[in-house]
């Protein structure tokens, strides 16, 4: 049995030693150059830590090839990391490490001095420029596998960051799973557009990792310049993709694929909000022979607890299953009496048991007690089960349908309703490209905002005809560009505020 995600890294290295493992768009490291690295880096965190273990190492670094060497070394050294953007305001930065307590930072030179600058002593910090490549250490042996390997922190429904603490064995199950499902193989090029602090990003380091695979950062200038992002895709042969769906809307939207053709891609994964599928359907017409998966799971579960796989037509207002639970996942829908819920067109909150579960969030007891719960369905033993907020539903076919979060479903004119349900109905009219659905609380409003060549009153005519009366927008507005967090998600918040 395998007690870490390094004995994968030290097997590809046996096989793959002089591959590529990562290119950064500025320069590329082979895995058993990472290897070596990662182990000189290890020397240098124990000897600065006197051998601690179990600490939280915050990487202090861009995303590039440094990134994933440190995040190995921190592993190696028996310790455990959290990445940050050195594009943060500093003071996002610090209310991170304030809950972390790191023990130690690792950066470079040029991202140093900012440490040093916000009042980060220099002994605090090991320089990834500077190691002594002589000296080497693995401490991977003293590693089980309920140790942790990172710390991601989630900005949480108050805003305080929560750190999500993901184990090994939670990384192992995942990555197997997802190795087995989609024939990953060492010949994938694995095009990366997650951020390193976005649990999306677990899917792309690991298979790499796991799998001897080639992972490509793809420049973040280029998610914004659609014909760019394909021909780059086209440019390195990536065959491979886990990309939010605010990224393949936005290559619709554009109608980049019907001028810049794409014949490379064969995997084509999504996560992190809904897809719509009209824009799902325009990939599908112009690469239609790749595999198409919609997955689903928050990142206290680490990355996805259910997955779909494309398999038949959809109507472009028709929403689309997050389908069937993972390998060694168990999901279960509860109603509002915590009875579980196994007929159709019922909806529940989804739950999820299994090793998949995070150890809960860093330093934050209460807020693990309130999401980490027992089992209400099991009283003989302890048993712990996490409360995702999603509120979903089986359909006919026995596939699970995501509905809304619980923080997105409102009570307007005494119905509850989910937002989401009004987002598809949106999202069925042509002329259409991306929704969000709003609720004015202070003035009780439900608020469609939409990009789209049509009027509002379209819009309206539409949903009148299809949603019944209390679910239709008081406020319908047109605007130019959405806001999209750092994770690429619509940024709900900025949007109530700036437009609202």
């Amino acid at each position: 049995m395998k007690n870490s995600v390094l004995c994968y890294l030290k097997e590809t290295v046996g096989i793959h030693a002089d591959k590529i493992a990562v290119n950064d768009g500025k320069g590329t490291v082979t895995f058993e150059e990472l290897n070596n690295t990662a182990l000189s880096l290890s020397y240098k965190i124990s000897s600065v830590l006197g051998g601690k273990k179990r600490s939280p190492i915050m990487v202090y670094l861009p995303k590039s090839c440094a990134s994933i060497i440190a995040f190995m070394g921190v592993l190696y050294s028996g310790n455990f990391y959290t990445p940050t953007d050195v594009a943060f305001p500093y003071a996002k930065v610090k209310s991170i490490t304030d809950i972390l307590e790191p023990a130690l930072y690792v950066s470079d030179t040029k991202n140093s001095n900012k440490l040093i600058e916000n009042g980060i002593s220099k002994n605090m910090i090991v320089n990834i420029d500077e190691l002594d490549m002589e000296n080497k250490l693995d401490c991977s042996d003293s590693i089980i596998d309920t140790d942790i390997v990172y710390t991601l922190f989630t900005s949480g429904s108050t805003g305080v960051p929560k750190g999500v603490a993901v184990s090994n064995r939670s990384i192992i199950d995942y990555i197997e799973w997802a190795i087995d499902t989609f024939d990953i193989s060492s010949t994938e090029i694995i095009g990366n557009q997650a951020p390193f602090y976005f649990d999306n990003s677990t899917l792309d380091i690991y298979l790499s990792v796991f799998a001897g695979a080639s992972l490509y950062i793809i420049p973040k200038m280029n998610f914004s310049f659609p014909v760019k992002l394909i021909e780059y895709v086209n440019k390195n042969n990536i065959n491979m993709i886990f990309w939010v769906p605010s990224v393949f809307i936005s290559v619709a939207n554009a109608d980049i694929l019907s001028r810049v053709p794409c014949e490379c891609l064969k995997k084509i994964l999504f996560a992190g909000e809904v897809m719509p599928n009209k824009q799902l359907n325009y990939w599908r017409k112009y690469i239609p022979d790749a595999v198409y998966a919609n997955l689903y799971g928050p990142t206290e579960i680490t990355v996805d607890c259910t997955y779909y796989i494309v398999n038949r037509e959809f109507a472009d207002d028709d929403p689309l299953p997050i389908g069937i639970p993972c390998r060694n996942s168990d999901v279960m829908i509860l109603d509002e009496n915590d009875q579980l819920i196994t007929s159709p067109d019922k909806t529940g909150e989804l739950c999820v048991r299994g090793t998949s579960l995070a150890m809960g969030y860093w330093n934050n007891p209460s807020k693990t007690k309130e999401a980490f719960v027992q089992n209400p369905l099991n009283a003989h033993y302890p048993e712990t089960i996490y409360r995702t907020g999603d509120i979903v539903y089986y359909n006919s076919l026995g596939e699970i349908m995501f509905s809304g979060r619980k923080d997105f479903q409102i009570k307007h004119l005494g119905h509850r309703i989910e937002l989401g349900e009004i987002e598809n109905a949106a999202c069925g009219i042509e002329a259409v490209k991306n929704v969000c659905a709003v609720y004015n609380t202070e003035k009780r409003q439900i608020v469609l905002f939409y990009q789209g060549n049509t009027g509002e009153k379209d819009i309206l005519d539409h949903l009148t005809k299809t949603l019944p009366a209390y679910m239709i927008p008081s406020v319908i507005k047109n605007i130019p560009a959405f806001p999209y967090n750092d994770n690429g998600k619509i940024d709900r918040k900025k949007l109530m505020n700036e437009f609202i």
